[in-house]
């Protein structure tokens, strides 16, 4: 467990400028090696700093770490329209991605429309796996209850790919509401920790708007759900989902941050089940009381 007292100490040496994961070594007297499993365990359990390497697989590789600066996600006055947008939504019908999507660089994006039968389909789980699969340290979720689909199996894939990426120290972290409808599935994703040996997913409670996955600095998956059910008459035929694929890096660090400002005070899912108690409980367990 890394010390508060070692993670103040990093924060308040690379919010003055950014530094080198060397210069953090002979800051704190331990090897180059410590000090990165440091930086990478900051960087994916607080989300205040970021890092990026430079010439990566060469001799000359250069590791530069620097201040994620969460509190001010709405960078310029679009972002700061859209946060609040974020921010005062509560469900998915609250906020459409395209709001963001229509500034992304037209070279760096891409959307697709599928109809209810092919957003549940074995096809389209697997495109959204092999995303997943090519994770290499982090996921960062924004859900709704963690039920990602009707199909069958589709929830039961991503959990254990999830399981086998926790194997290879890929962290998830998880913004969702912690209720009763859904319960099940937050109690499947949070038992993998046990079987991997280390706390791999987190899972904390809010109500907030937006469907998507940000792997690493690769790739922001969102997703929007269109209903005719909302819309006027003959408006719109069938139920669609507009799946929107985002590899502009600067709006995927834009996302992230919206992410860790969501994500930091919100409440951690075991304490809220704990708070909640009997009210959490499934109807198999509520006939065991019985």
């Amino acid at each position: 467990m890394l010390e508060q007292a070692t993670i103040k100490k990093i924060n308040e040496f690379i919010h003055a400028k950014p530094r080198t994961v060397q210069e953090i070594a002979l800051l704190l007297k331990v090897n180059w090696r410590t000090a990165d499993n440091y930086v990478q365990k900051i960087e994916a359990h607080e989300g205040t700093i970021s890092s990026r390497t430079f010439r990566s697989g060469t001799r000359g590789a250069l590791k530069i770490v620097f201040w994620n600066n969460t509190g001010l996600p709405g960078a310029s006055e679009v972002r700061e329209h859209l946060l609040k947008q974020i921010e005062a939504g509560r469900h998915k019908m609250d906020f459409s991605p395209s709001e963001i999507f229509q500034f992304v660089d037209k070279n760096k994006g891409k959307i697709i429309k599928l109809r209810e039968s092919e957003y549940n389909s074995k096809e389209n789980l697997n495109r959204f796996l092999k995303h997943l699969a090519a994770a290499e340290q982090q996921i960062l979720f924004f859900s709704g209850n963690m039920t990602w689909s009707k199909m069958a199996n589709h929830d039961k894939e991503i959990r254990d790919l999830l399981e086998n990426l926790s194997r290879k120290k890929v962290s998830s972290k998880i913004l969702t509401r912690v209720e009763l409808a859904g319960i099940d599935s937050v109690r499947d994703i949070l038992a993998l920790n046990s079987r991997v040996g280390w706390d791999a997913v987190e899972i904390r409670h809010r109500y907030q708007p937006l469907r998507c996955t940000i792997i690493d600095d690769k790739v922001a998956v969102l997703r929007e759900d269109l209903d005719p059910a909302d819309y006027a008459p003959k408006e719109l035929d069938e139920k669609v989902s507009l799946v929107y694929f985002i590899y502009d890096q600067e709006w995927i660090d834009w996302l992230q941050k919206v992410f860790w400002h969501l994500f930091r005070p919100a409440v951690s899912a075991k304490r809220r089940m704990e708070l909640m108690g009997p009210v959490f409980h499934t109807k198999r367990e509520q006939r065991s009381f019985n």
